[in-house]
């Protein structure tokens, strides 16, 4: 039976709506923010390090020192990601309640360390007002710093802690958004190879986990893991030292593996997208974003006519990705594999763009074959 133009009309009017609610609107938004800047940042970082091993080190005693360090994922380690997020999903699970206290202290070390990494930039231009951010202090048993490390460093904490003390899903949001960030920035992929065979396996081990683990565990694990709540450690300690009139902790943390927004429409009611949504698709468009750059300096010399070309490209595949999931989430009223429709939306018209211009055999297999002048038609300048 079929809709007349009245129920079609009333149908794409309620779509449309349920798109541009704010919750969803928020989210689109800040998902783009985080990749732009955690794949600048990533550039900004390759940079550094580039300049840094050119450079002799004047003192041999404090060496040039990073709060996180960046790690390179590699085929097998690709191949084997799902299998280990696989089994970390079900010791969550399972185990959730017995190590809940664990699982939040371990969040609140990790948000901080990412934290300290999102507000670096920020000490380094603060400081730099009125004193060298740059200058460096050496702490007994801890290791070297610079001066805007350990503000960035005390200030996460700071920040931290009024999570702790609040359960504010806002401040929620903002270590939810340093990790996305870090991950981004410090995690590479090595080629588009890589980045495929990472996206495929977690797109199988998303639509896995989110559609069929309830008909072997009578219950959404994905679902179940991603928004459960963990016992605030606070809450414990005030309650063992008889201070429950002094401070009011909440019992009951939401832990930062997600970003949330509350719905303008519905009291209540909240947009919820997993971290992993924004860093997997954030890692191949990091990568993109680098090779439209080395491409750029390799054929023009330097920066100066810089076009992300692949990555802007596939930043609107990921904006379409995230729509659609938004749409599907809305018409089939579940929770959806978001990577189902983001990997398409990213990979496939990369494919064919890389394809068309000659540079997909170079971003495949290993993109320092642009090192060499050969590598590159002249015709295919950005």
């Amino acid at each position: 039976m079929g809709l007349n133009g009245n129920e079609v009309s009333d149908t794409q009017y309620h779509y449309l709506v349920a798109i541009l609610d704010s919750s969803h609107l928020l989210t689109f938004l800040i998902s783009l923010v985080l990749i732009i800047y955690g794949s600048f940042r990533g550039i900004s970082l390759e940079n550094e390090r580039n300049l840094e091993k050119e450079r002799n080190k004047e003192n041999e005693v404090c060496k040039e020192s990073s709060i996180l360090g960046s790690h390179t994922i590699e085929s097998s380690e690709a191949i084997c990601f799902p299998l280990a997020a696989s089994a970390s999903l079900l010791f969550m699970f399972f185990l959730f309640d017995s190590l809940q206290m664990v699982f939040a202290l371990l969040m609140a070390v990790l948000a901080t360390m990412a934290c300290s990494f999102l507000l670096l930039p920020a000490c380094i231009f603060a400081l730099g007002l009125c004193f060298n951010p740059h200058r460096r202090l050496i702490l007994p048993l801890v290791g070297c710093f610079t001066s805007a490390e350990l503000l960035s460093l005390v200030s996460s904490f700071y920040i931290v802690l009024l999570w702790v003390f609040t359960g504010n899903w806002l401040l929620m949001d903002t270590l939810s958004m340093a990790l996305c960030t870090t991950m981004i920035a410090l995690v590479q992929v090595p080629s588009l190879k890589v980045s495929v065979l990472l996206m495929l396996g977690l797109l199988a081990y998303d639509v896995f986990w989110v559609f069929l683990s309830e008909r072997i565990f009578s219950v959404n694990v994905m679902v179940n893991v991603a928004t459960r709540q963990a016992s605030n450690p606070v809450t414990l300690i005030t309650n063992q030292l008889n201070m429950e009139n002094v401070v009011h902790p909440p019992n009951l943390l939401s832990l930062p593996a997600t970003i949330m927004f509350p719905s303008s429409k519905h009291d209540g009611q909240f947009s919820i997208l997993g971290l992993g949504d924004i860093v997997i698709p954030g890692l191949l468009l990091c990568f993109l974003l680098k090779f439209d750059y080395h491409k750029s300096i390799f054929i023009n010399g330097s920066t100066a006519k810089f076009k992300p070309m692949y990555f802007m490209s596939s930043l609107i595949g990921y904006l379409l990705g995230l729509v659609s999931a938004t749409v599907a989430s809305d018409v089939y009223h579940v929770a959806q594999p978001a990577l189902l429709y983001l990997v398409p939306f990213t990979v496939l018209p990369l494919v064919v763009q890389a394809y068309i211009k000659g540079d997909l055999k170079a971003m495949w297999n290993h993109p320092t074959s642009l090192k060499h002048p050969a590598s590159i038609s002249s015709k295919h300048i950005i």
